[in-house]
């Protein structure tokens, strides 16, 4: 009895808690300064360890506090409790909340330090919430309200009590007339940044009164805008604008741009008239004569590029960038570029037409400066052209000549043999073999490849680009076919700084690719669209890796299961998009995923094993959806009020009625019927 006596009473210590202990943490002495640098580096390295840190001392919890500036709460729910954690905060992004209503945005204290909103991809909330946040917050400088698509009159009148606001995004918001945009023009006169893009309801009265109150305006969009030469006049008069954007206008014609007269600003800088239907070569020799100042000049799909408007271009001395994407290029009129532009620093000839040997030749011979070249789908010109840009253009740090077919293996090996400086290189769908890309090894800076449907490189040529640009950080193999897990490899263990890379429809590939590819723990970016080899235990490898997994592909790789599903769930925290089509998921793997809290976009189509009851159940707890891609038959099969509940959350349902189609074309075979539509 003694002794089973004396085993209870041994008992009960064991299990009496240990006495408090007095020892403070190191950490606790730091000063706050030093604290905030720790955090700076913690935040840098990996920002989910900030929470880990926080729970290391008191001292360690109230500094991080203090200097957390950014937040970006996964639900309008948890904005309150956010408010109140990190009271200094300045910035609050909610671009991750679909729906926020106008409570939420009350819950800002009386007299918060938050300095910026973004609300560009949220909806739910009305003039209310924002005469909230204008009461709330006096020092607001910076609100995006962009696809506001319900904001209107009411709203602005109450953006326009935010008189400290120096940067406002009104784009989309289509029922804002001038009324609204008056109110926010005299209500908000320190506004530096004005972006009403697609505000359809406003006219020149409304623009002009914003030029007469708005005098410190440096950036201003009007794209798609109904703005004619009755405003524009009063706009290119604003002391300090800097960059305008008119894209899409109709109203500006050679009219309106013939009506400038020499007191328009002299300040301007970039301008961008892209897709202005209305204006010729008449009208940009007009308005080169207003702008001596200009650095950058967008014209893309504009107006035919004749020799007269490319001498006027000469008066622009300081011109540093021309886009011409989309023209078209008649006689001699790309030789005039050349001759008249030869400050500039970026020229971009994407999709346009008349763009031959000779001229192209002609003008990179002049623009011996020329750091960035964008030349894709030029299909005229051949191995004449990237001879001379080699040659002329040694400087480069952007090369874009996507589907240029007419040009040689043998002329792309003088890419990498004279551009040694090229950071950017895009030989989408070109003759690119091995040794080019031996050649290209010389691009030791190289940080972004994109060889997609070249189909005549193999593991070797990669070895030879994993060997030597250890700085890339995005590759795009789409139908490599003659790729494998020895090419990838040799990539995963020579970029360490790889974020994103493309392997759809390389068929070769296994789960040793995806084991090499995990070590990369900055991956954020996987696409391995049919890929009928790999399986669960290689995306496992990933899952556990690459923690900063936010876009996954997986579509077509009919190996997958549930098991990845939960190694998705238990290590992707960050995941924000994936497409589970034709994968053999589960009930239970999708009910997985829905336990990862920013998930938003989600495609499955052709999911076998889903069932209508577990589709319902997923949808239901996955809180944070804003997009989800089904087949069409599943409409009728699920219950109307969920569809209804889950679109009040902010969710956009599409949904898909394409044929089950599970075969994986041979890369060759696909791309002989891509070029044979293309014909046609």
């Amino acid at each position: 009895m003694a002794a089973a006596a004396a085993h209870r009473n041994n008992k009960r210590r064991r299990l009496s808690p240990a006495p408090a202990t007095t020892t403070a943490s190191p950490l606790d002495s730091l000063a706050d300064e030093l604290l905030f640098l720790v955090l700076d580096r913690v935040a840098a390295a990996d920002p989910r360890a900030l929470k880990s840190f926080a729970l290391a001392s008191r001292a360690c919890h109230a500094a991080e506090s203090r200097h957390r500036r950014l937040l970006r709460p996964l639900r309008a729910d948890l904005i309150p409790a956010a408010l109140a954690r990190y009271p200094s905060a300045s910035r609050l992004d909610l671009s991750l909340c679909a729906r926020v209503p106008d409570a939420a945005l009350a819950a800002a204290p009386s007299g918060s330090s938050l300095r910026a909103v973004d609300l560009s991809r949220s909806w739910g909330f009305g003039a209310a919430g924002l005469a909230a946040l204008a009461g709330a917050c006096p020092d607001l400088a910076d609100l995006d309200l962009s696809n506001g698509v319900h904001l209107g009159d009411a709203a602005a009148a109450e953006v326009a009590r935010m008189r400290t606001l120096q940067r406002l995004s009104l784009s989309r918001c289509k029922p804002l007339t001038d009324m609204g945009l008056g109110c926010v023009a005299v209500g908000c006169p320190d506004l530096r940044e004005l972006s009403l893009k697609w505000c359809l309801g406003l006219t020149d009265l409304g623009l002009h009164l914003l030029a007469l109150k708005c005098k410190k305006l440096t950036s201003l969009d009007l794209s798609y805008t109904m703005i004619t030469k009755e405003s524009f006049l009063a706009i290119m008069k604003l002391p300090n604008l800097q960059v305008l954007t008119l894209v899409g206008c109709i109203g500006i014609d050679d009219d309106a741009l013939g009506s400038l007269d020499k007191e328009c600003s002299k300040s301007l800088q970039v301008l961008d008239m892209s897709h202005c239907q209305n204006v010729t070569d008449v009208g940009v020799s007009s308005i080169v004569k207003s702008i001596p100042n200009l650095l950058e000049l967008d014209l893309s799909y504009c107006c035919p590029v004749t020799p007269s408007m490319g001498r006027s271009l000469q008066k622009i001395t300081k011109l540093r960038m021309l886009k011409l994407e989309g023209c078209k290029f008649m006689a001699d009129g790309l030789k005039a570029i050349g001759s008249s532009c030869v400050s500039i620093r970026e020229l971009s000839l994407s999709k346009c037409s008349g763009v031959t040997d000779t001229e192209l030749s002609f003008a990179v011979s002049r623009l011996k400066n020329l750091l960035k070249l964008d030349i894709t789908c030029c299909r005229n010109i051949t191995d004449v052209s990237v001879a001379a840009i080699t040659s002329s253009c040694t400087s480069l740090i952007s090369l874009r000549m996507e589907s240029c077919s007419h040009v040689s293996s043998g002329a792309l090996q003088l890419i990498g043999k004279n551009c040694s400086h090229l950071e950017e290189l895009d030989l989408t769908d070109s003759d690119l073999d091995d040794e080019g890309l031996k050649a290209l090894a010389g691009c030791s800076n190289l940080s972004s490849l994109k060889i997609g449907i070249c189909l005549r490189i193999s593991d070797e040529g990669l070895t030879h680009i994993g060997k030597s640009c250890p700085k890339l950080g995005d590759i795009d193999l789409y139908r490599c076919g003659g790729i494998s897990d020895d090419g990838v490899i040799q990539i995963a263990q020579g970029s360490p700084m790889l974020e994103s890379i493309n392997l759809s429809y390389c068929t070769e590939i296994t789960d040793r690719s995806l084991m090499s590819l995990s070590k990369c723990t900055k991956l954020n970016t996987l696409e391995i669209r049919g890929c009928p080899r790999v399986s669960s235990a290689g995306l496992s490898e990933i899952a556990m890796g690459c923690r900063l997994l936010s876009k996954l592909d997986i579509k077509k790789c009919f190996e997958i299961n549930d098991v990845g599903m939960l190694y998705l769930s238990q290590f992707s925290h960050i995941l924000r998009q994936i497409n589970l089509s034709y994968c053999s998921v589960t009930d239970i793997g999708l009910l997985s995923l829905s336990s990862i809290c920013g998930l938003q976009n989600m495609t499955i189509v052709h999911l076998a094993g889903i069932t209508p009851n577990g589709l319902t159940a997923a949808l239901m707890v996955c809180g944070g959806l804003t997009k989800v891609k089904l087949h069409e038959a599943f409409k009728s099969m699920m219950p109307p009020h969920m569809l209804k509940s889950v679109e009040a959350r902010g969710c956009i349902f599409q949904w898909i009625n394409k044929p089950f189609k599970v075969e994986v074309e041979p890369c060759d075979v696909w791309k002989q019927q891509s070029q044979d539509v293309l014909v046609r």
